[in-house]
């Protein structure tokens, strides 16, 4: 045996065992008492500037402040684009990512996902008079999202042709103008521009046919167990205390102009049945 070798693996392992093990990023949320969480910068009703405070406002940032106060730290809201939303957790530049975010095969592969804690649908709006009745009739057809939204991603897989836009209201007015034929984004957004649309510009109507379901998690870097286990943790204790429900009616409820009643509970994604975006 060559005892010189056997000497430094010893030394090796000594200095490896009494080197500090790379710290989660809940020990560092906790220490800065300071989660950062990346929203919608103007994705109403999930993260806008209010018009009389300017600070931003909606059901992300209620969940993020909630996710906050249950680990006992102040919620930093840093608003981003809808394509910055997996890259700004994954370099670092957020602790979490609280923005509609839908589970796809491609982003699974760069961050880590929470439990899901609502399951999202994709939906066409079109102009009223529009002869389309099913997704299918939209193949090959110029249809408008926002950039980098799984949104453009479900209007690719129905052979359907994407104009894309840094924000929803830029997606919509290109179908008022008549450049596409028409938009898709989330049941919330396309109820809201339909029940405008009925007082305010050309009259648009729903495609009862989702485009697309997904479901909605949170977005951490990877390999951060502590800091995932923590956030399944609290999204659990908020369902089952009911404080999502009343996140979620205060933004989407019956009272609002959306009327969505959330039935959803918080599960792991294991257990839900859906075919996963590429």
């Amino acid at each position: 045996m060559n005892w010189k070798y056997l000497s430094l693996t010893v030394a090796f392992a000594g200095l490896a065992a009494a080197l500090p093990a790379k710290a989660d990023q809940l020990d560092t949320i906790m220490s800065a008492k300071t989660l950062r969480c990346a929203t919608f910068a103007d994705v109403p009703p999930f993260a806008s500037p209010d018009p009389k405070t300017r600070e931003m406002a909606g059901f992300d940032v209620d969940l993020c402040g909630a996710i906050a106060k249950e680990l006992g730290v102040k919620a930093e809201i840093k608003p981003v684009s809808v394509e910055a939303r997996v890259p700004e957790v994954k370099l670092g530049r957020v602790d979490i990512t609280v923005a509609n975010l839908a589970y796809t095969l491609s982003r699974a592969e760069q961050i880590q996902f929470s439990d899901p804690y609502y399951l999202a649908k994709e939906m066409l709006i079109v102009p009223a008079d529009d002869a389309g009745k099913t997704k299918a009739d939209y193949a090959g057809q110029r249809i408008a999202s926002t950039k980098g939204s799984t949104s453009e991603m479900s209007i690719k897989l129905n052979k359907s042709d994407p104009l894309t836009f840094q924000d929803t209201a830029s997606a919509y007015l290109a179908v008022q103008q008549g450049k596409a034929r028409g938009m898709v984004a989330n049941t919330m957004t396309t109820t809201k521009f339909v029940n405008e649309s009925k007082s305010k510009g050309k009259e648009m109507r729903m495609i009862e046919e989702p485009m697309l379901y997904q479901p909605i998690g949170i977005g951490m870097a990877k390999d951060q167990p502590a800091l995932t286990a923590k956030v399944n943790e609290i999204l659990h204790k908020l369902d089952e205390s009911g404080e999502i429900n009343k996140i979620w009616d205060k933004w989407l409820g019956p009272t609002t102009e959306y009327k969505m009643t959330r039935t959803d509970k918080v599960v792991p994604l294991s257990e839900l049945k859906f075919d996963p975006i590429p």
